[in-house]
């Protein structure tokens, strides 16, 4: 405990699901709570599951005690506005936790009591923006990833809502829920779950004399995040989840990542003399070592989160390149030797940059005492780093190396007619059972104590594990091992239901606000698309100056992204430099993309970069 005698602030790692099988290895590996999709209205469309799913997992989570968010974050339609209502009062139905949105139309909703948190599309950057959603009623606020250490403070210190940072995983180039170049390319919405990722495309950058800069690059693509050594940081500034990014990222990605994050937050929780504490319960048991380098990643960046970013971008490609191996010191005729030892091993995939800068890669056939034998041959060249993106041997320990059991301690008592078993969990449910039996006095008085541990241990068809025994008998009692399994199972179901029935289900009332909202005129970046959307905003004192840009008849001369990453930065003239270089070229610029150009403009005051349709 704190020196204030508080309660604990409880700390949540958050972790992606893309579907039933990866949301279950999450919660196996750690998850004090996972966030799924269901078959509408979630960001990432791709990413959709049955409602059917989603109460499995609801019913898997809630076991330990680890919780289950719905996004239903994007923008809609009038004419959806029915269905959307009605995907919230299913979730709240089957058990989801808490939603997330974007759209402030849900506001307006008859909604069931369940928490609402505000994704980080609702332009979560500044404390005005964040006071303005506490007063209005949602539960947590998800705010941008491009806040430094010191902006967060500032919110922290501003107000008092719940606050959920992203720790891991892809970064969006784009302040989130304000980009439109999907739209712009191909009239496939980003606020509306279809993005195609224009951030992932090669381009070309131009000056206004048709100055090549650039050629082919991907100038927009950024590294991943990577915070595992910040979380102490970001505990200590007010975060209280902890959010890994990838509902498109499979089952491997989701154990590995919430392990690796699972046991640095676990070291910070030890070691805070009691000041913080797991949201979720059970004891987790990993047959593998983790390792963020093993699953997808394109170089990993901890992004503006330290002030000025350096290195976040990855120019020759937006693939994942896995861990580095060595550079290729020997070539033989069909086989090639690394600088150093390595533990490449037969079907592993590996990868590197060909002279063009192309990524090419193949699979291992034989590697033999640091030669290795690719399958097919390629044409690589001495000095050319190898990297590893493919380790089937990993995936297969971290798919049957995840495990987590909530700790039971038993009691077993005397009465007159017979015994009674007490069984309590971790987190104080308990119960006890009577069982009228005939009490015989055993013959073996050590040999009976252990056969009610070893009997009471077999738990391996539960959620739990024996933890503690105890014995309040005035002697040793034989009871028949098939008699002890009964009880024991009898014992465990009945916890079970006790632990179920207690579980901590938070409720929340809604009810309309009519504070002022930060800004007054809304522009299409502020994502109107519907009527209630429009209400909640003039009720909070907004003037709707246009609907959202998928809504707008002509979109030529809109801007369609803001970055806080800068290709000044990236070409070393950005005047705030201390090296900065004398430009070599005539603004403005512009991104180039299969003939579509898109005009830069950079509001160096406020260290962004506009790109404009």
């Amino acid at each position: 405990m704190d020196k204030n005698n508080k309660k604990p602030i409880e700390l949540e790692l958050l972790a992606p699901a893309k579907d039933l099988r990866a949301g279950k290895m999450a919660v196996l590996a750690g998850a004090d709570a996972v966030y799924i999709g269901g078959p509408q209205f979630g960001a990432r469309s791709a990413a959709g599951n049955s409602w059917e799913d989603i109460a499995e997992l609801v019913e898997f989570a809630h076991q330990y005690y680890a919780k289950v968010y719905l996004p239903v974050n994007t923008i809609f339609f009038d004419e959806e506005t029915e269905a959307v209502k009605n995907a919230i009062w299913k979730a709240y139905d089957i058990g989801v936790d808490a939603i997330i949105i974007q759209d402030m139309g849900i506001m307006e909703m008859d909604l069931p009591p369940i928490p609402v948190f505000a994704s980080t599309q609702t332009h979560n950057y500044a404390a005005e923006q964040v006071k303005f959603l506490e007063q209005a009623g949602f539960s947590r606020v998800i705010l941008a990833r491009e806040l430094s250490l010191g902006q967060i403070k500032d919110i922290r210190k501003k107000t008092s809502i719940d606050l959920e940072a992203f720790v891991h995983g892809a970064l969006c180039v784009s302040f989130s829920g304000r980009c439109y170049m999907s739209q712009a390319l191909c009239g496939r919405s980003a606020n509306r779950g279809k993005c195609i990722q224009a951030c992932r495309l090669p381009y070309s950058l131009v000056d206004s004399m048709g100055k090549i800069l650039a050629k082919d690059k991907y100038l927009l693509s950024l590294k991943d995040f990577n915070l595992l050594d910040s979380l102490g940081e970001l505990a200590d500034a007010g975060i209280t989840s902890f959010k890994i990014e990838g509902r498109l990222k499979n089952e491997v990605y989701a154990a590995n990542v919430t392990a690796a994050y699972r046991r640095k937050l676990d070291e910070i929780i030890a070691a805070s003399n009691g000041i913080y504490m797991r949201q979720s319960s059970g004891k987790i048991e990993l047959g593998f070592e983790p390792d963020l380098e093993k699953t997808f990643n394109r170089g990993y960046t901890d992004y503006f989160f330290q002030g000025n970013a350096k290195d976040i971008v990855s120019l020759e490609s937006q693939k994942s390149l896995g861990k580095p191996m060595g550079k290729i010191s020997k070539i033989g005729g069909d086989y090639f030797m690394l600088d150093r030892n390595n533990d490449l091993r037969n079907g592993d995939g590996i990868c590197w940059f060909s002279e063009k800068g192309e990524l090419a890669g193949v699979n291992i056939n034989v590697a033999n005492e640091n030669r290795i034998y690719p399958a097919k041959w390629q044409n690589i060249k001495i000095g050319t780093e190898i990297y590893r993106n493919m380790d089937p041997d990993f995936e297969k320990k971290v798919l049957a190396g995840v495990g987590r059991r909530v700790e039971v301690d038993f009691v077993f008592k005397e009465i007159e007619n017979g015994f009674a078993v007490q069984a309590t969990d971790e987190d104080g449910n308990s119960i006890t059972k009577e069982f009228v039996f005939e009490k015989k006095p055993a013959l073996k008085t050590e040999a009976a104590e252990k056969s009610w541990k070893q009997q009471f241990s077999k738990l391996g068809e539960t959620v739990f594990a024996a933890r503690d025994f105890s014995f309040e008998f005035s002697q040793p009692y034989f009871v028949p091992l098939s008699v002890q399994n009964d009880w024991r199972r009898e014992v465990a179901a009945a916890l079970y239901g006790e632990r179920i029935k207690n579980y901590p289900r938070i409720l929340v009332e809604h009810k309309k606000t009519e504070h002022h909202y930060p800004v007054l005129d809304l522009d299409y970046s502020f994502n109107v698309s519907n009527r209630l959307a429009k209400d909640f905003y003039k009720r909070h004192g907004a003037r709707i100056a246009e609907p959202a840009f998928e809504q707008l008849s002509n979109t030529k001369g809109k801007k369609v992204m803001t970055c806080k990453h800068c290709l000044k930065r990236l070409l070393g003239v950005c005047p705030k430099l201390p090296d900065a270089k004398e430009p070599d070229f005539q603004e403005p610029l512009f991104l180039v993309q299969e003939g579509r150009r898109f005009r830069l403009e950079f509001d160096c005051n406020n260290c962004a970069m506009e790109i404009w349709n």
